[in-house]
């Protein structure tokens, strides 16, 4: 089994932000709002859903997900929830989706300086 890599865990991510109608364009335009970690903590429940999962496609890794908790599993194989650790979790999910999507935070001080 191979290991998970940084674009992997990236793709992943994506794949279970995504997986619902028009995501792409609620992301841009959180993008363009910003969002307070709380606003985008509600925004990636609302993303992930109670629990879903999409398998393994081409070059990218099966994936697991859950809004409580902002959990996201993935693995070349079929991730387990139930024993596997998620790949993202928490303020780490978070941490991600300003990353990818580029999302300002509105109550973070410092961004106002430059």
């Amino acid at each position: 089994m191979n290991k998970l890599t940084e674009e992997d865990k990236k793709n992943s991510f994506i794949a279970a932000v995504t997986s619902y109608q028009n995501a792409g364009i609620r992301w841009e335009e959180r993008n363009r709002s910003g969002l307070t970690d709380k606003q985008l903590e509600e925004a990636l429940c609302y993303e992930l859903g109670i629990a879903g999962g999409c398998s393994k496609t081409g070059n990218y890794p099966a994936v697991a997900y859950q809004g409580s908790g902002l959990k996201i599993w993935a693995s070349w194989d079929y991730p387990n929830p139930c024993i596997d650790q998620p790949i993202l979790e928490g303020s780490y999910t978070l941490k991600m989706a300003r990353e990818v999507y580029q999302i300002s935070n509105p109550d973070d001080t410092q961004l106002s300086l430059f």
